[in-house]
């Protein structure tokens, strides 16, 4: 096992680097000379893993809340942004972005009570708007505003985290987020006079809000860890809470977890027709434990349906005593159960829809389920009765991603969405009863479809699996090799990465790139069996399948590795990081975003423990320790390698993946890297992971990945500049 000790000692100066290579020479562009890298103070920082001790130099650098801290992310900031200014044609994409983000942005309609609501952005607003109007009465045109996350906070950081409404749609709670945190805020109101009801309640993480009638609502969080870690400290036990209204959170019932039922994550939900609460508990981001409790009687038991973290599954109906179930037990790739309360053991379960060869996902509505499989990462929809007989299939306009087959189970009618990498989402109305779809509201982004094509290829990895990829460019886009490609990737957690829209990436293609999605192993796109290949000693796997999708691209004449870019975030930046460092010369610039870059120690920090089924930990084994070691972005930077150009992002507000990974990751790179390519971490501040990032800051960030690729692929003007009125 480890332990570590922490002396300081004295502060080196990091080797300085610049940015042109063979095809890039800017005049504009400082060189390797001219720039220098901030100080990064070194201390003797050694863990011992099994007899293995393992430096790290940089540990200072977890403490994101420290002077020494803010005044290093300062000073990397002032060299990136610097750097990124540099670049002729940055502000041009900005512009490009700020004009193709400016239209006009409406979410479906949900009702709650006697009103309609929807989201809505003008255009360029931080935050998306609540309006509402009553039902049958009013309209989008005429509606009211109900909340606006822009007056939250100045600088649009504050960002709307979910609403909950009671059934009569009366009451509304709804959380917030400071600062892209994962901890929120949660806020009580009448919702027919919008007027706060009783306190604010406060630390509140990884949670939904479920009302118990109008009694109160459950939620979940953690205790909040001291001041100054309450960004980086563990939080590994999760609870489960009732707030009554009228009471003070100091009140509220602590319903399950706690010491007595040590769990990770904890979720409580009450069903549509409130007589369950049904409780989900979970140790890691797989497999879960799921709990009833028959909400008739206030003391009733809560009862143990499955235990155990060997499957997943949840309720998604109940009907009386009849309670419905989505799981994988036994089907790695989903199914429809049922079995009848108090008789609710697996062994009691019925197939209501069984598992097929492709991956299920279910929503309610209307009396209905509605199952969406994947194939091949594009999706089918069918619509089911409670007797699990296929009444049809949904037409859907072509291959692509849905969302939205679920309501209410009385509803008539419902919304759903379809986008692919080449149309903008679109909003359908589905009348259930028959089975019509009607366009309900276009996109107004403009982006012309026609002009540009999407396609699906399999390629073959270092094992022989059959990997699939989907590549968007324009129509007769030149296959030469000499095309600026930018790959993306995820590979895990079950995650599974189907076709969507993206304004950002409209930028891209219209410079004549190419944009290209590999669904690699360890994500869901085809079950439990390919996630599970890309996990603990499976992961290299994950990293194999992205190589060759890049081995690919350039096989194919797509591109060559003089202009093709990686990107992930998340786990997707521990996929570029480990990438670029094992096959360095495919690549000509690397974008790991908020990634998960130290494998020996990310355990250590908020709820990254819970990943380790994932992952394995450092602790684990020393197998486990060595197989984590040989591919760790942090543990494995050198000396001597000609790596790609390189810009890490992150938000110093990020508490999910620790800021800490980039942090240090950056510093090793800045540190052993001698070439004459650009090793820098633009570090966004007041932002966390990424959810509720305000749109000016998210054009900025896009305008700027787009700038620094393009640059370091040799371009000194835009491969096809922006001319006004033009369409692309």
């Amino acid at each position: 096992m480890k332990k570590g000790s922490i002396i300081a000692t004295a502060a080196i100066m990091l080797s300085a680097a610049c940015t042109e290579n063979p095809e890039q020479n800017q005049a504009e562009t400082k060189t390797k000379m001219e720039m220098e890298y901030p100080e990064t103070r070194k201390d003797s920082t050694v863990d011992e893993y099994f007899g293995t001790q393992v430096p790290d130099p940089y540990r200072w650098l977890e403490d994101d809340r420290s002077a020494e801290t803010e005044a290093w992310v300062t000073a990397q900031n002032e060299v990136s942004f610097g750097y990124l200014e540099q670049i002729p044609y940055r502000d041009a994409l900005k512009n490009k972005l700020t004009e193709l983000w400016n239209y006009e942005k409406l979410g479906a309609p949900f009702e709650h009570g006697d009103f309609t609501y929807f989201y809505k952005n003008n255009g360029l607003q931080n935050q998306y708007v609540v309006y509402r109007f009553k039902t049958g009465e009013g309209s989008m045109d005429n509606a009211e505003v109900f909340l606006d996350p822009n007056t939250f906070a100045e600088d649009g950081s504050t960002s709307l985290g979910g609403m909950s409404f009671t059934k009569d749609g009366s009451l509304c709670a709804y959380q917030i987020s400071e600062g892209g945190s994962d901890w929120r805020k949660v806020i009580i109101i009448d919702a027919l006079s919008m007027e706060q009801i009783g306190d604010t309640l406060k630390d509140v993480k990884f949670s939904g809000l479920s009302w118990r009638g109008n009694e109160g609502f459950y939620y979940s969080s953690y205790d909040k860890p001291e001041a100054g870690s309450q960004l980086t400290a563990m939080t590994d036990m999760h609870k489960l809470f009732f707030h009554k209204m009228g009471a003070s959170q100091a009140e509220d019932e602590l319903i399950f977890g706690g010491e007595k039922m040590k769990r990770r994550y904890i979720g409580g939900y009450v069903s549509e027709d409130e007589q369950y609460l049904i409780i989900s508990a979970a140790e890691s981001t797989t497999g879960n434990e799921l709990y009833i409790q028959k909400l008739e009687s206030p003391n009733a038991p809560i009862v143990s349906i499955v235990s155990g973290f060997d499957s997943d599954q949840g309720v998604i109906h109940t009907d009386g005593n009849k309670v419905y179930f989505k799981t994988n037990m036994n089907a790695p790739n989903g199914r429809v159960a049922m079995a009848e309360f108090p008789n609710l053991d697996p062994e009691n379960w019925v197939d209501v829809i069984p598992q097929t060869e492709h991956v299920l996902t279910v929503g309610t509505a209307g009396g209905k389920f509605f199952t969406t499989y994947m194939i091949d990462a594009v999706h089918k929809v069918y619509q089911y009765n409670t007797d699990g007989a296929m009444e049809r299939e949904i037409e859907l306009p072509g291959p692509g991603s849905v969302g939205g087959f679920g309501g209410r189970w009385d509803d008539e009618e419902l919304y759903y969405s379809f986008t692919n990498y080449i149309n903008p989402g679109t909003t359908f109305k589905y009348n259930i009863g028959t089975g019509e779809s009607e366009l309900y509201r276009k996109s107004a982004v403009a982006f012309d479809s026609e002009r540009y094509e999407s396609k699906q290829v399999f390629y073959t990895s270092k094992d022989g699996t059959k990997v699939p990829m989907i590549i968007t460019h324009k129509k007769g886009l030149e296959m030469d090799g000499n095309n600026p490609t930018m790959l993306y990737g995820y590979g895990g957690f079950n995650v599974s990465l189907t076709p969507r829209f993206s304004t950002s990436n409209i930028v891209w293609l219209q410079q004549g790139g190419v944009y290209a999605v590999a669904n690699l192993r360890g994500g869901g796109e085809y079950g439990e069996e390919w996630h599970e290949a890309g996990t603990l000693m499976n992961k290299q796997n994950v990293f194999d399948d992205f190589i060759a999708a890049a081995e690919y691209l350039q096989s194919e004449q797509y591109t060559r590795p003089e202009k093709l870019a990686i990107h992930g975030g998340s786990n997707g930046g521990l996929l570029v990081g480990a990438t670029m460092l094992q096959r360095p010369e495919l690549f000509a610039v690397a974008l790991p975003a908020v990634g998960v870059l130290d494998m020996l120690r990310y355990h250590e920090f908020t709820a990254g423990a819970g990943w380790h089924t994932d992952y394995g930990t450092a602790d684990d084994s020393k197998e486990m320790f060595d197989y984590l070691k040989a591919y760790s972005p942090l543990h494995n930077v050198k000396e001597g390698i000609d790596y790609p150009a390189t810009m890490v992002t992150t938000g110093d507000h990020d508490d999910r993946v620790v800021p800490a990974h980039s942090f240090k990751f950056a510093a090793e790179l800045q540190a052993k890297y001698s070439g004459d390519k650009p090793m820098l971490i633009r570090i966004e501040t007041n932002a966390g992971h990424g959810a509720g990032k305000p749109t000016d800051k998210i054009i900025q960030e896009q305008a700027d990945k787009w700038a620094f690729s393009l640059s370091n692929m040799g371009y000194e003007s835009l491969p096809q500049p922006y001319t006004e009125g033009a369409v692309d």
